[in-house]
């Protein structure tokens, strides 16, 4: 998809509607910006749970199923709370 928008006279650009939708970004959502090269890339921001649940959920060959973060996280908690 290319889009073609005009810089306004305070720098802002308006996201058409299309792209919005595409990108799952509504008005207070935050987005990313990454400069590559001479390029900006924009995406949406990920909450910190949805970056470790996309970490997590990749399944390498030598890894035989999905890790239960949540379970390994509770695990710790435990182990810590028995220490003190």
């Amino acid at each position: 998809m290319i889009l073609k928008r005009t810089i306004g006279p305070k720098g802002q650009v308006v996201i058409p509607k299309d792209l919005r939708r595409h990108l799952g970004v509504e008005p207070g959502s935050e987005v990313l910006f990454e400069v590559r090269d001479k390029e900006v890339v924009m995406r949406p921001s990920r909450t910190p749970l949805a970056a470790v649940e996309e970490f997590v959920s990749i399944v390498t060959p030598k890894l035989k199923h999905r890790v239960q973060w949540e379970q390994i996280v509770e695990e710790e908690a435990a182990e810590e709370i028995a220490i003190r």
